[in-house]
C-alpha cells in the first residue's frame, strides 16, 4: 500500500483523484524518459481512451525493451530477443489495471498489477476483495514515501527525497518522521492511498520461485522510486490539466524512440 499526500485545486471531494492523476502520469512520462536510451527503455504503441462494459478511461499499449533492467543470470540464458515485455494498462480511475506480458514466454509468465485508489491512510483492509483464504496469504507490504531506510545508495537522489523537499508552489513538505500523524490531524491536507495489488507468474522450472520473489522486489523498489519522485516533482505538474498532460504524452512519445537510438543506456539496473 502506498500513502500519499496530494494537493487539490478546490473543495470538491473527488479533487484529490484528478490532481493525483495529472501528476501520475506527468511522473510516468519523466520516468521513461530516465529509463530510455542505448535501444533500451520504453517504446509507446497505442494511447487511446476507451471505453467497454460500463468501463471508461485511457488504454496505453507499451513495449519495453529490458536488457539491463533483468538480472546477469536471466540475459546470459535468454534467447535472443525475449527480453521485451508488453505492458497493456487501462486507467479508469480510481481503478486502474496493468497486465505485462512476454511473447517468448507467452501463458508461462505474467504481472497483474490492479490499483485503487482510496481518500484514506491505507487503513482499509481487502480492498481488492479477494477470497479469504487468498487474502490470509497475501503480504501487505507499506511504503512510506518519506522513509529512506530501504532505497540503496544507488537509488538515492536528494533532489527526490520527500523528508527534506519543499514545494514552492503549494507549501507541501518536507515529510517529517511523523507526517502521517499530522496529516491525519490536519482536515485542509486531503491524502490519498494507493492499494496496488501484485500478481505475479513466472513458469520457468528451477526459476520459478526466484524469479518470481525478485520481480515482487523490483515492484516495491519502482513504486517507492515512481511516488517519490512524482511528490518532489510537483511544482512542475501541479499547474497542468489533463489536455496537457496528453499533449506532453504525445511529445514524449517522440521522444522516447529518437533516444532509444540515438542516447546511452541509463536507468535502473537489475544487479544494482
Amino acid at each position: 500500500m502506498l500513502v500519499l499526500l496530494v494537493t487539490v485545486f478546490d473543495n470538491e471531494k473527488t479533487q484529490w483523484l484528478y490532481t493525483y492523476q495529472v501528476g501520475q502520469l506527468y511522473a510516468v512520462a519523466e520516468a521513461s524518459k530516465n529509463e530510455t536510451g542505448g535501444g533500451e527503455g520504453v517504446e509507446v504503441l497505442v494511447n487511446e481512451p476507451y471505453e467497454k462494459d460500463g468501463e471508461k478511461g485511457q488504454y496505453t499499449h507499451k513495449i519495453y525493451h529490458l536488457q539491463s533492467k533483468v538480472p546477469s543470470f536471466i540475459r546470459m540464458i535468454a534467447p535472443k530477443g525475449s527480453l521485451e515485455v508488453h505492458e497493456k494498462a487501462w486507467n479508469a480511475y480510481p481503478y486502474c489495471r496493468t497486465i505485462i506480458t512476454n511473447t517468448y514466454m507467452k501463458e508461462k509468465f505474467m504481472i497483474k498489477i490492479e490499483t485503487w485508489h482510496k481518500p484514506d491512510m491505507g487503513d482499509q483492509e481487502n480492498v481488492h476483495g479477494l477470497e479469504k483464504t487468498t487474502w490470509q496469504s497475501t503480504e501487505v507490504v507499506d511504503i512510506d514515501i518519506a522513509d529512506k531506510a530501504g532505497i540503496s545508495a544507488k537509488d538515492y537522489k536528494p533532489d527526490q527525497d520527500p523528508a527534506t523537499f519543499k514545494s514552492e508552489k503549494t507549501g507541501r513538505g518536507p515529510l517529517g518522521p511523523d507526517w502521517k500523524k499530522e496529516l491525519v490531524n490536519n482536515p485542509n491536507c486531503p491524502h490519498m492511498c494507493a492499494y496496488k495489488l501484485v500478481t505475479v507468474e513466472f513458469k520457468w522450472l528451477g526459476l520459478q520461485g526466484k524469479m518470481e520473489s525478485f520481480i515482487q522486489r523490483m515492484e516495491k523498489r519502482l513504486f517507492t522510486q515512481f511516488h517519490r519522485q512524482l511528490f518532489c516533482s510537483i511544482d512542475n505538474w501541479i499547474h497542468l490539466t489533463m489536455d496537457d498532460i496528453r499533449r506532453m504524452e504525445e511529445e514524449t512519445k517522440k521522444e522516447l524512440d529518437e533516444m532509444r537510438k540515438n542516447d546511452g543506456v541509463k536507468g535502473m539496473s537489475a544487479d544494482e
